[in-house]
């Protein structure tokens, strides 16, 4: 039996399948990994992306952060992959509890997927400091400079700078979700960012998987390990 069998077994056999999903499904749809070798910390800027990035630096140069985010961290015109699309019907068939991720990018969403953790934000959600209303991503694209809401307060993506904690209600649904599930799918992501990556110690079901490029720190308690392309692998399997 080779890998995408065993995979296609393992999926057969469960009835709760939770998606834990990193950088490495997104880049498929052509988004960057930060963390690559031609990724935005290895990009040189007058500022450190790290630096720009943080709630500190939004607060003090909302100008300079702006043109960082516009420019590097908004893809335009990026769309679901094939590893997207599958684990929405997934879902969709009543197979799988859901999608926990550290992306940004919406995509999971777009996908058709509806009980999505997303874990650092996402650019697709924009509010107001002052007042609390929404804006959408095309509405302070549409913006010049700092976006600013009707009310004369900035706005600011949904998204999790550094120094900010992550959402306590996300952090919930995420760990209960994963505590339920009877199979969890750890993919695109080499489980280096915590708290984030810390959340699959609450897994306690039947089968673990791993789908990356690259090794990870739960290799040797996986059930199943598959190094390649995330889109590739999905796009075998079937959802029955």
């Amino acid at each position: 039996m080779n890998e995408i069998e065993r995979l296609q077994e393992i999926f057969d056999d469960s009835k709760k399948i939770v998606f834990f999903t990193g950088a490495g499904v997104s880049t498929e749809s052509g988004i960057p990994d930060f963390r690559s070798v031609d990724g935005l910390y290895n990009m040189k800027y007058k500022y450190p992306p790290e630096e720009i990035i943080s709630h500190s630096f939004f607060r003090a140069n909302p100008e300079e952060f702006y043109r960082f985010y516009r420019d590097k961290m908004i893809i335009r015109g990026v769309k679901p992959n094939p590893a997207h699309l599958k684990m929405a019907e997934f879902e969709k068939k009543g197979k799988a509890l859901g999608v926990v991720t550290q992306n940004i990018d919406g995509l999971h969403s777009a996908a058709g997927s509806v009980n999505v953790c997303e874990l650092h934000g996402t650019t697709a959600k924009n509010y107001c400091e002052r007042c609390g209303k929404y804006y959408s991503l095309d509405d302070i694209l549409d913006m010049d400079n700092v976006p600013r809401c009707s009310c004369g307060g900035i706005i600011k993506p949904d998204v999790v700078l550094y120094e900010e904690p992550l959402d306590e209600t996300t952090i919930y649904r995420a760990i209960d979700m994963i505590s339920r599930a009877d199979c969890l799918v750890i993919t695109g992501t080499s489980l280096v960012v915590y708290p984030a990556a810390s959340y699959v110690r609450y897994f306690n079901g039947k089968y673990l998987v791993i789908i990356n490029k690259s090794r990870t720190s739960m290799d040797g308690s996986a059930d199943l390990a598959i190094y390649d392309s995330v889109g590739k692998v999905m796009s075998q399997i079937e959802v029955r």
